[in-house]
């Protein structure tokens, strides 16, 4: 809202300033019967006279009201008049248009709070009846660290895995607790890598944008508990190389936002562990997943994206909440 509220403010000022600056360079015409003219800011009739100040030497001037050609006068007046609305509605139009893109980007999920711009992966929640953005990062073994847009992929080869083996996680809890039973996660990354070779093309690129759109893309499956880790599948894997997996699966629903995807659950669950996972097609998933867990009583998760309120203005009037600025990654 408050970002709003400022880029209105600064097309206002750009019309503005834009308007004014076209009256100097296109003042109105007085043509005189003579094929002559006089520039003009502004003009008036009085009696058989013509009042105006000149746009030339800034001063009040008359001149006879005969000598003016009046259907000249005011078909150039008013061609020029299109001109600067034309001009305006142009700044408009192209601010829209620019907003848009801006919007697609980082899209409003509530007053005051948007997605931030350059992707990632997101849960809101809400603490002490604050809502927040956590960022969850990928976990796969070893890997924990922040990817943003640009994820890692690897997808279960057969060869290298024994007859029976489960993905695990390491610790019985996820760093980040949601305390909003019915988890919404907002995901942006980057799909690109799965292309082959070939892919570089625009409609090969548009493509996986849209397999990023599907319903089943991104998908939240419960975690099971064991042994001091949390296990993500169980994989049973036949002689001949097929892989089948048996994951807890939650009904979810998946909607786009711009280029963000908002992940939902169907319902709430119970307190427990979960966790995001990509679908790299309809049997295959990415083994690097986002694990969090779900606590309402949980404290609170330190990296945790808080609404800002501004302090008051001068006239006393509180602006909406902006949504803090992430520190830079190193």
């Amino acid at each position: 809202m408050l970002r709003h509220l400022k880029h209105a403010s600064w097309l206002l000022a750009v019309v503005l300033a834009v308007l004014p600056a076209h009256g100097q360079q296109n003042p109105q015409h007085l043509i005189l019967k003579d094929g002559s003219y006089q520039s003009t800011t502004k003009y008036e009739i009085q009696g058989d006279r013509v009042r105006y100040y000149s746009a030339d030497r800034f001063s009040w001037e008359e001149i006879p009201k005969d000598l003016v050609d009046w259907p000249a006068t005011e078909k150039y007046n008013e061609e020029h008049q299109k001109g600067r609305t034309v001009s305006a509605d142009e700044i408009v139009k192209q601010d829209e248009a620019d907003q848009k893109v801006e919007d697609a980007k980082t899209p409003q999920i509530m007053p005051g709070m948007r997605l931030p711009d350059g992707g990632g992966v997101f849960l809101f929640d809400v603490f002490l009846n604050q809502p927040q953005l956590i960022e969850l990062v990928q976990n796969g073994g070893e890997l924990n660290k922040h990817t943003g847009k640009n994820i890692l992929r690897a997808a279960l080869n057969p060869l290298t895995l024994s007859s029976k083996q489960t993905i695990e996680l390491k610790g019985n809890h996820a760093r980040i607790q949601s305390h909003d039973k019915q988890p919404v996660i907002y995901v942006n990354v980057d799909t690109e890598g799965e292309a082959t070779a070939s892919s570089d093309s625009a409609k090969e690129k548009d493509k996986d944008k849209d397999r990023d759109q599907q319903p089943d893309r991104y998908r939240i499956i419960r975690l099971e508990n064991k042994k001091g880790g949390r296990v993500v599948g169980n994989l049973s894997i036949a002689v001949y190389g097929k892989v089948s997996q048996k994951e807890d699966w939650i009904k979810t629903v998946s909607e786009p936002m711009g280029d963000w995807v908002k992940v939902t659950s169907a319902e709430p669950l119970p307190p427990g562990e979960y966790a995001l996972v990509e679908m790299l097609d309809k049997k295959q998933m990415n083994l690097y997943v986002w694990d969090f867990g779900i606590n309402p009583n949980a404290p609170a998760n330190a990296t945790a994206w808080k609404p800002r309120q501004p302090a008051k203005s001068q006239t006393g009037t509180n602006e909406s909440p902006v949504l803090e600025k992430r520190p830079p990654k190193n």
